[in-house]
């Protein structure tokens, strides 16, 4: 597998305040620059950016994966096995309502991974997932 390039993702969040208090404070991002407007966070690795827009009302789409709801749209990392363990179980002590709970979808099948999903207060959905073998990342 190649070497990967950090990612910069910029997202709309309708309360800087709390957003920045659930990525810093739940999540435990380090936060990097920063204005009245926006936040940096190391995201993994990769550069996530949460900018204060007005809050507007948007139609919540979902597909159906593996027997569950998956939000679209959605956006995560894919981590290693052992520190996404160790990520969702820092989620559950800090009370995070999942849309879907960790679990390990497509078992015994290709491309079987470990996942969840959640939402920050602004109602961005987040996925994380892991794979034991990563070459499985994009196996058909």
């Amino acid at each position: 597998m190649m070497e990967l390039s950090p990612f910069h993702l910029a997202i709309p969040v309708h309360n800087l305040t709390e957003c920045r208090n659930f990525y810093t404070n739940i999540l435990n991002f380090e936060e990097g620059r920063s204005s009245d407007h926006w936040v940096d966070y190391n995201f993994f690795g990769h550069q996530l950016v949460i900018h204060y827009k007005e809050k507007q009302t948007t139609e919540v789409a979902t597909n159906l994966v593996d027997g569950k709801d998956v939000p679209v749209p959605h956006f995560g990392v894919v981590l290693p096995w052992e520190i996404f363990q160790q990520f969702a179980e820092l989620l559950k002590s800090k009370d995070i309502t999942f849309i879907i709970e960790p679990y390990i979808r497509f078992e015994g099948q290709v491309g079987e991974q470990a996942t969840m999903f959640f939402k920050d207060p602004s109602g961005n959905a987040l996925e994380f997932k892991a794979f034991k073998d990563m070459s499985q990342l994009f196996a058909k």
